[in-house]
């Protein structure tokens, strides 16, 4: 594992006009991971979590300040290039799971695949037996529960081998059991393929499973806990 970090934040501010008023949602954050870490970001709601999600990925720019992804300083990259980082380095979980209804489950995992020019029916058929649907690949995602569909965005954010997972409350929209089966496998897929995971949430119980606990609040991130001896 690198000694250096996969993701660093140096002295990044965002703020939002909302009407006449200016709002600060993050005030010069810096922060460091490190590659392999999953990291649990806390905070009320407004806070700037989701912001800082997509301030990583490159969806949005900070205001000040830089954010290094990989290395890179994606704050000084074109647009276009940004959306190509995102597509080949970065998988995404969302609470509301952001499946494609048109499409099959199997098209819905492969589509990062398709999008970076790699198509791979044996690596989709391989993910989606690793999370309990190998039967289900050409079904609507519309048929299944809320839980497998989450299982199915999980396969889809990690099918292109992305450095870096950002899951924005992805238990948010399930009950407690089914939430913590989901949680269990993402993280055992995680530690698998040693990527790096940034998870957003408001459940201490979820956050458990982090190395890292960082408290939104202010604009500013503070260590909650720090990662395991």
């Amino acid at each position: 594992m690198s000694d250096l970090p996969i993701i660093e934040l140096q002295a990044v501010t965002r703020r939002y006009e909302e009407g006449v008023r200016s709002r600060l949602v993050l005030d010069g954050v810096d922060a460091e991971v490190m590659p392999g870490e999953i990291v649990a970001l806390l905070g009320r709601s407004g806070s700037g979590k989701s912001t800082l999600l997509n301030l990583i990925s490159g969806i949005d720019l900070p205001d000040a300040g830089r954010v290094i992804v990989e290395g890179r300083d994606i704050t000084g990259l074109a647009e276009r290039e940004r959306t190509l980082f995102r597509r080949h380095r970065i998988g995404f979980i969302y609470q509301f799971f952001n499946l494609i209804p048109t499409l099959t489950v199997a098209e819905n995992v492969a589509l990062p695949l398709e999008l970076v020019g790699r198509p791979d029916k044996g690596e989709v058929s391989r993910l989606l037996e690793q999370v309990g649907l190998a039967e289900r690949g050409d079904e609507d995602p519309d048929r299944l529960s809320g839980g497998e569909q989450q299982r199915v965005a999980l396969a889809r954010a990690l099918i292109h081998a992305p450095s870096v997972i950002l899951a924005d409350e992805p238990t948010g929209n399930l009950d407690a059991e089914t939430g913590a089966q989901v949680m269990d496998l993402l993280t055992r897929l995680v530690r698998e393929q040693g990527a790096t995971l940034v998870l957003v949430t408001h459940s201490q119980e979820v956050a458990s499973v982090a190395d890292r606990i960082w408290q939104l609040a202010d604009g500013h991130i503070q260590e909650a806990r720090g990662a395991p001896a």
